[in-house]
């Protein structure tokens, strides 16, 4: 505990967006189209054409003046349903970032955005963690809310885009 925080490990975000489950998940499952959503995430390099589990993908990521990238490979990649990613650093595991898309009727969909922090029990946790904020500026235990604000940026932009 620094400061009198407390690290938090996970966070979530979600938003209900007018329209089918099937057009959000094709949004949020297409690392492509995630520089138009993230306040963050400003380029992103896929291998390959198609996306699914085990694809992988670089992530160029912007805050002020810091810029830097990330390792990430889709791990999950269920139509309609999930879409998540790891991330990695100098071949550290990082985080977990993913998407879950609920239809809740009507031609509505919950769309939930959440992060959990691997920088626990893995080897070099506390130099991955030192790298993180030497290059984002932002400190272990203040990720978990800068990321919350970062999600509620990225899900209304969504929102935006896919709804008529």
């Amino acid at each position: 505990m620094i400061g009198g925080m407390e690290r938090e490990w996970v966070a979530e975000e979600s938003v209900v967006i007018d329209a089918e489950p099937g057009a959000v998940y094709a949004a949020v499952a297409d690392p492509r189209r995630m520089k138009q959503w993230s306040p963050e995430l400003f380029a992103v390099r896929v291998r390959g054409r198609d996306v699914e589990e085990g694809t992988r993908f670089v992530g160029f990521n912007r805050i002020g003046p810091r810029v830097w990238f990330t390792n990430c490979r889709v791990s999950t990649a269920v139509p309609g349903e999930v879409f998540a990613f790891r991330v990695s650093s100098f071949g550290m595991e990082v985080a977990l970032w993913g998407y879950r898309v609920e239809g809740i009727g009507d031609g509505r969909t919950r769309l939930t955005e959440y992060w959990q922090d691997l920088r626990r029990d893995a080897r070099g946790a506390a130099f991955v963690s030192l790298l993180g904020k030497v290059f984002t500026g932002v400190p272990a235990e203040r990720r978990a809310a800068v990321n919350r604000e970062g999600m509620r940026v990225t899900l209304g932009r969504i929102k935006a885009a896919v709804e008529p």
